[in-house]
């Protein structure tokens, strides 16, 4: 399983960030650059971020 490395803000602010990337989708010019929106609102939820492990950035507490 993945290291948690996504803390309390930066895990808000992605979610954020994905909603409304992905909602660009629906409304406003079609396009579909709003599926990006996919990458933060995942590693978000799931608390991980891919590129966070690789440089070694942990952002949530330690245990």
């Amino acid at each position: 399983m993945f290291k948690v490395n996504v803390g309390g803000i930066d895990r808000l602010l992605r979610i954020i960030l994905g909603i409304v990337l992905l909602a660009l989708v629906f409304v406003g010019p079609k396009t579909m650059w709003g599926l990006i929106g996919i990458i933060p609102l995942a590693t978000g939820l799931l608390r991980t971020c891919p590129l966070y492990s690789i440089l070694g950035i942990r952002t949530c507490p330690m245990k």
